[in-house]
């Protein structure tokens, strides 16, 4: 059943999620799943809530660049310092924090780790993204921050070494809580082994009650949807299992005595799950939103702050990112930019809708928040991103910056020397609007309106 919460104006602003994909904005709502009868023992007399955040897929401000998104480290740092003001929180995350290896993605994995840790983060379960590092990478990023947070039970290397322990016993709220993290054997590579998590979950299990036992079992199990309600199905020795990637968050729900919920989604939601306050009274969960009325924690700016410093200092080439385009690597002069300026003598009106338009003026928009220095911001932002003659990096090639004509009509030197060579996409230069144009970053696109506030070369298109 479902049980309408306290929302005084003192508590927290929040947004459940029932089913998929369902946001229920405004309502804090509790889904009383059946389980095991446990009890708080709080000497504080605060109630026990473990949150669960997952899938950050390296979003650490919220996703896309528009308003009403939802998620970010900013947004999460303010979510949990508010429940702490009401619960004693155990705070941990699932894994899938970044999409790549490249060493942009190394920084901005170790910028959303030191952030987490500044939250009170205690484990963090090893994703695909995680496991595609390796051993060696995990392993001094927690030197770094003198901070041993990995953890999984079924993960080793080409080796056959554990990428990281497998379990941990955290007592909180005089309560054994035992955490228990796998991976889904679908995320197994050449170099990464991955043993099936049904069997890793049962051998912690005995080897925490040879060890003294536990009071609460909780798996965090980056895994598919379908799989992670097999192992609830089959594993009712558990008390909850929080998973993703599942495309959409679950809201917690009861699977025969087991709590299921999922955090994911690029880090727009949390779980909450709530320890009984009093014997025979049942384990509670919430799914979270982390939308615009949570304000962005102080810290975690801080932390963000810092991250854009080392990246400017880094200047990161696109070719040591995980996001260059595929046609990036096409040889010839086909593949080569001319630059914005080299149409202006052919196509001089054109070139003067251009220069007015938004698009002349891209790079702007990313000095006002500071994100000028992030990769994965600069790809739609300027021109040829990645491509041989474009964009290298803010430092190496400043005249690339802002979208420019080839960023919608495709490599253009060829054109350039000789006008009878069309450019690469004159008969779908359309097609191209829709990489940054997306539901995340421009929810209000519509291509016959957009194309209004640029219309250009009516005749005679190159």
């Amino acid at each position: 059943m479902l049980l309408r919460r306290d929302t005084n104006s003192t508590r927290r602003a929040t947004r459940l999620i029932q089913g998929r994909g369902a946001v229920w904005a405004g309502l804090a709502m509790a889904w009383m799943a059946g389980g095991g009868c446990f009890q708080n023992k709080s000497t504080s007399g605060l109630p026990l809530a473990i949150a669960v955040s997952g899938d950050t897929a390296g979003w650490i401000v919220p996703c896309g660049c528009t308003t009403n998104q939802s998620g970010g480290l900013l947004r999460r740092g303010t979510y949990l310092d508010q429940l702490r003001q009401e619960a004693e929180v155990l705070y941990l995350d699932v894994g899938g924090a970044i999409e790549g290896t490249a060493p942009y993605d190394v920084a901005k994995f170790e910028a959303i780790v030191q952030g987490e840790l500044s939250m009170g983060l205690r484990l963090h379960n090893i994703g695909a993204a995680e496991a595609a590092l390796g051993r060696a990478e995990l392993h001094d990023l927690e030197k770094r921050l003198d901070s041993p947070i990995f953890f999984s039970a079924n993960v080793q290397d080409a080796d056959g070494n554990p990428l990281a322990p497998p379990s941990k016993t955290l007592e909180i709220a005089q309560q054994r809580v035992l955490v228990i993290g796998v991976l889904s054997a679908s995320f197994a590579t050449e170099k990464v082994q991955v043993a099936p998590p049904r069997t890793a979950i049962l051998e912690q299990l005995k080897r925490s009650e040879v060890a003294g036992g536990h009071d609460f079992v909780l798996v965090l199990a980056y895994a598919p949807e379908e799989e992670l309600r097999e192992l609830a199905r089959q594993l009712p020795e558990l008390d909850a299992i929080v998973g993703g990637p599942t495309g959409q968050a679950i809201a917690p729900e009861q699977t025969g005595p087991v709590m299921l919920a999922s955090a994911t989604n690029k880090g727009k939601f949390l779980i909450e799950l709530r320890l009984p306050t009093a014997a025979g009274k049942r384990l509670s969960g919430q799914a979270i939103e982390l939308s615009e009325d949570f304000a962005d924690a102080s810290d975690q700016q801080e932390n963000l702050e810092t991250f854009y410093q080392k990246l400017a200092e880094a200047d990161f080439a696109a070719s040591q990112t995980s996001f260059v385009p595929k046609d990036s690597s096409t040889d010839g002069e086909l593949a080569q930019m001319a630059g914005s300026a080299s149409c202006r003598d052919c196509h001089p009106q054109d070139w003067q809708v251009w220069s007015d338009s938004a698009h002349a003026h891209a790079w702007q928009t990313l000095e006002k928040t500071g994100s000028q220095v992030d990769s994965y911001c600069q790809q739609c932002h300027v021109t040829g991103f990645g491509l041989s003659g474009g964009f290298v990096s803010a430092k190496r090639s400043p005249e690339q910056v802002n979208v420019g004509c080839e960023s919608c009509h495709g490599p253009s030197q060829q054109h350039v020397k000789d006008p009878q060579i069309r450019t690469p996409y004159y008969k779908s230069a359309s097609f191209t609007c829709v990489r940054c144009h997306d539901h995340e970053n421009s929810p209000q696109f519509e291509y016959d309106s957009y194309w209004q506030m640029i219309e250009h070369s009516a005749k005679g298109a190159s």
